[in-house]
């Protein structure tokens, strides 16, 4: 297991400090100015699934309210909404400084048998033949500035390729259709709940970008500020964060200074594994 991939699942292993009340640490992640929005759904979630031992997460549905600071901890505190025959519901609070800065709300359901559906997965290039995010920022870095080139450039725990890649320099209008391709070798044993937490974890990742396509838009050119609002996950089945997944995204709507996208996750045997759906903050960047 390398570093920073045990520097991942420390990340998400939470302390319990009272029976409905965990602290999760706040650096670490994939950015060190802000806490990344997965980061917060994956601790959150965590903490939910530290109340809930018999059952698997099949939605959850969170609001960003703050930016998060990685100086100092987070502090969930779990509220058990509900302990149903066949559903249970939590609601978690993320708090830092007094204040919130995530509220999630999270279904548990206990497993049934009912009728099989879904979408095929999309015919795209594998995984096998494209640069990982690693060799792409070295390409970038010559032009990211030197006090953010060490944050920029230092490994990631997730392995992830793109399928089409944007020039982040020098961004075209493009169709807001978004593919990339995901793993971490080191998940290999997790737990089914582990394995939804790390999920959380990364499908944060690139989803806003989607509605940035269609206007040559990229958060390295300056043009505009932006900002995860809400997100929301639907679990359908059994992963294996270790093998390959493939996210597919796309934004439907861009409009009012905010853009709508969508996900669906599939493993790389074609099952549809998860759903994902965000609205992110879009407003044109003024300088001051």
């Amino acid at each position: 297991m390398t570093d920073v991939a045990a520097e991942l699942l420390g990340l998400l292993d939470i302390e319990r400090l009272e029976v409905d009340l965990f602290r999760g640490i706040g650096s670490g992640g994939e950015t060190s100015k802000r806490i990344y929005g997965g980061q917060v759904i994956a601790q959150a979630l965590a903490a939910a699934y530290g109340t809930v031992p018999d059952r698997l997460c099949h939605s959850l549905h969170a609001f960003f309210i703050r930016p998060g600071d990685p100086s100092i901890p987070v502090i969930y505190q779990v509220d058990r909404a509900r302990d149903g025959g066949s559903f249970t519901t939590r609601r978690v609070v993320a708090i830092q400084h007094g204040k919130q800065i995530l509220n999630m709300s999270a279904s548990f359901h206990v497993e049934e048998e009912g009728w099989d559906y879904q979408h095929a997965m999309p015919e795209v290039e594998g995984p096998e033949g494209l640069l990982n995010r690693g060799e792409l920022r070295d390409r970038w870095a010559p032009h990211v500035p030197e006090h953010m080139r060490r944050d920029f450039l230092r490994p990631r725990p997730i392995e992830i390729r793109e399928v089409d890649p944007r020039d982040l320099v020098d961004p075209k209008p493009e169709s807001d259709v978004n593919y990339l391709w995901f793993r971490m070798e080191a998940a290999a044993g997790a737990s089914p709940q582990l394995q939804h937490i790390l999920l959380a974890y990364v499908s944060d990742m690139n989803l806003l970008g989607s509605s940035l396509r269609p206007h040559g838009l990229t958060w390295f050119n300056g043009e505009v500020m932006t900002a995860s609002l809400d997100h929301s996950m639907w679990f359908h089945g059994p992963l294996a964060f270790e093998d390959w997944h493939l996210y597919s995204m796309d934004a439907p709507f861009t409009g009012g200074a905010r853009g709508f996208n969508r996900g669906k996750i599939y493993a790389r045997d074609g099952r549809l594994v998860a759903s994902t759906a965000q609205e992110g903050l879009m407003r044109p960047y003024k300088p001051k």
